[in-house]
C-alpha cells in the first residue's frame, strides 16, 4: 500500500509554526494504520464488534478514510455485509478517491490482510492519536488566546475554558461530536426501564434514600436539573444533606457488596455549600446518623455515651464518598470547573448546590440580577448534561408566600422564577405546616379559662398532632412524570428526613 500518496501523506501543522521556528511540524497520526484497520474491517465486518475503544469515523485523520469508515459503519448498522464491491457505488463520484485510483483503492485496502493480525491494537492507536490531535488543538487555542491582547484580557475565563476543553479530551470527546442515533437513545431508555424493573418497579435513577420520593420522581436521573426551594426554616438544606448522604452511602454499601459501580443506585456525591462551612455540614450528618442533637453537639451539652455514639458514627463514615466544597462566592464557571475536576478524580454522580442565589455570574450580567440568575440556571443545566449526572440546586422563595393564607409554595414564588422554572427539569418545594401552625399557637388554658379558650386550644392541639414531625415535598414541575405531594417524616432534633409510614430513618 506504500504505492499510494494517501498512505505516505504527512500531517503538516505548518500554519502554527512561529517565525524563526521549523515549519511543517507533523500532527500525531498514522495513516498506514488507518488503511490497515479499514482493510481488516472490509475483510471481516465482525472486527468492529470487539474493540477496546469506541472508534468513530472522525477519529481517522485522513478525510477519505473518514468517509469510507463512516459509510462502513452506516451499512453495518443497517445489517448489510460490507465489502469493497458493496462500497463501490457510494464512492464512484468521490474526487479524492479518484486521485488514489478510484474504486480499485478499496480493493487494495484488503490486499494483504495485515490489519487482521492486530485490529484491536490498530483501533487503540487510531483512537489515541485522535485524542492527541485534539490535545494539540486545545494547546494551540490556549496559546493563541493567551497571546492575543487585542481585546479585553480575561485570564481566569481562559483557564476555565481550557480546563473544560481538556475535560472533553479526557472523556474522549474529540472534535465533531456526533449526534446520537435513535437506536442508541432507545437502548439507553430500555436500560433505564430495566433498572426500574430490577428495583421492584420503584425507580430507575439514583436513590434519594426516601422511598415515597423515589416512587414519585423515579429517582434522580442523569442530566436532570432539580430545583429544591423553600422559605427559611423549612428544612431545604437538611433535605439536600440527607439526599446527598443517602446517595453516597448507598454507593459505598453497593461497592462493599460487590455490585459494579454502574449498577449501583447510589453515586459519589459533591456538595457545594456556599452558605454553611464543611464542618457545619459534617456536624449535621453526624447528628443524623448518631441520633445526637446538633444543638447539643455545638454547645457541648452531650453525655459521654452520646460522644461515643458520635465517635462510632464518624468512624463508620470515614470512607463515605461525599465531597464537600465550601468555597464562598463561587462563580458559575468556577463551580463547573471544580465539578469537572471532581468528576475526573472521584467519578461523582450527583451534585448538590446550596444555594443558587449565592452563586455569581460571569460578571457581564451583574448589572441585571435577572440576567445573572438566568446565566446561572442555564450553567447548572449545562453542567448536568455535560457531566451526565443529576444536579440538585437549592433556591430561595420570595416573601409572597408569607402574604397568603395558604402558605404552600407555588412556581411563581421562585425568585427570578422565569429562567429557573424554564431550565429546571423538576421543581420541588419543601413545606412544613407545623412551622406555620406553631406561629398561631394559643395560650395554654388554665383552670379559670373560658370554655371557648379551652375549645380553641384543643382544636389547635388536635391539628398540631396531625402536623408534628411531618414535612411535605411538593413536586410542582416534573418533565418526565406527574406532579403531586409526598409526605415525609421530619425529626427536627436531628434535622433528619425519613419515610413517614414506617417512622424510621431513610432506608437507603
Amino acid at each position: 500500500m506504500a504505492e499510494t500518496d494517501l498512505i505516505t501523506r504527512p500531517a503538516n501543522d505548518s500554519d502554527s509554526a512561529k517565525p524563526g521556528e521549523p515549519a511543517g511540524r507533523a500532527l500525531p497520526t498514522n495513516v498506514e494504520a488507518e488503511a490497515a484497520f479499514i482493510g481488516a474491517v472490509l475483510i471481516d465486518n465482525k472486527v468492529l464488534e470487539e474493540l477496546p475503544v469506541p472508534i468513530r469515523a472522525d477519529h481517522f485523520f485522513e478525510p477519505v478514510h473518514q468517509r469510507i469508515m463512516g459509510r462502513i459503519m452506516l451499512l453495518i448498522e443497517r445489517g448489510a455485509i460490507v465489502t469493497p464491491v458493496t462500497l463501490k457505488p457510494y464512492f464512484e463520484a468521490d474526487e479524492a478517491l479518484k486521485e488514489l485510483g478510484g474504486a480499485s483503492y478499496l480493493a487494495r485496502l484488503t490486499g494483504d490482510g495485515a490489519g487482521l493480525l492486530a485490529p484491536r491494537e490498530l483501533s487503540q492507536q487510531i483512537y489515541d492519536l485522535a485524542l492527541l490531535r485534539e490535545l494539540v488543538m486545545v494547546g494551540r487555542n490556549l496559546v493563541e488566546g493567551a497571546t492575543d491582547t487585542s481585546e479585553e484580557v480575561a485570564p481566569v475565563e481562559q483557564i476555565e475554558q481550557a480546563e473544560q476543553a481538556l475535560y472533553k479530551v479526557a472523556e474522549g470527546a474529540t472534535t465533531g461530536a456526533e449526534a446520537q442515533s435513535f437506536r442508541s437513545a432507545a437502548l439507553s431508555s430500555l436500560k433505564m426501564a430495566e433498572a426500574a424493573l430490577n428495583s421492584g418497579g420503584k425507580f430507575s435513577g439514583k436513590t434519594t434514600g426516601l422511598d415515597d420520593l423515589n416512587a414519585k420522581v423515579g429517582g434522580l436521573h442523569d442530566s436532570d436539573l432539580i430545583i429544591l426551594a423553600g422559605r427559611p426554616a423549612m428544612g431545604k438544606t437538611s433535605l439536600a444533606t440527607n439526599i446527598a448522604f443517602n446517595c453516597a452511602a448507598r454507593y459505598l454499601r453497593d461497592i462493599n457488596d460487590g455490585i459494579a459501580p454502574e449498577d449501583s443506585y447510589g453515586a459519589p456525591t459533591a456538595f457545594f455549600s456556599l452558605e454553611m462551612s464543611a464542618d457545619q455540614l459534617a456536624t449535621r450528618i453526624l447528628s443524623e446518623q448518631a441520633e445526637v442533637s446538633s444543638e447539643g453537639i455545638r454547645s457541648g451539652q452531650i453525655s459521654k455515651d452520646q460522644f461515643q455514639k458520635l465517635s462510632f458514627a464518624s468512624q463508620q463514615l470515614m470512607e463515605l464518598p461525599l465531597y464537600i466544597d465550601d468555597t464562598p462566592a463561587l462563580t458559575i464557571a468556577g463551580l463547573r470547573t471544580r465539578a469537572r475536576r471532581l468528576k475526573r478524580r472521584h467519578g461523582i454522580g450527583l451534585i448538590v448546590v446550596d444555594y443558587l442565589q449565592l452563586l455569581q455570574g460571569s460578571g457581564r450580567a451583574q448589572d441585571n440580577r435577572v440576567n445573572e440568575i438566568s446565566e446561572i440556571s442555564r450553567g447548572l443545566k449545562t453542567l448536568a448534561k455535560e457531566l451526565s449526572c443529576p444536579v440538585i440546586a437549592l433556591s430561595q422563595l420570595s416573601r409572597a408566600v408569607e402574604q397568603r393564607e395558604d402558605k404552600r409554595p407555588m412556581l411563581s414564588d421562585l425568585r427570578e422564577s422565569g429562567s429557573i422554572e424554564q431550565d429546571a427539569d423538576q421543581v420541588w418545594f419543601i413545606y412544613r405546616g407545623e412551622y406555620y401552625h406553631n406561629a398561631i399557637r394559643p395560650e395554654e388554658p388554665s383552670e379559670t379559662s373560658s370554655a371557648d379558650a379551652i375549645a380553641k386550644y384543643d382544636e389547635w392541639m388536635a391539628r398540631h398532632m396531625e402536623l408534628v414531625n411531618k414535612a411535605t415535598v411538593i413536586v410542582a414541575k416534573q418533565r418526565h412524570g406527574a406532579t403531586g405531594m409526598v409526605d415525609l417524616l421530619f425529626e427536627s432534633e436531628f434535622t433528619r428526613f425519613g419515610n413517614l409510614e414506617r417512622r424510621e430513618a431513610p432506608g437507603y
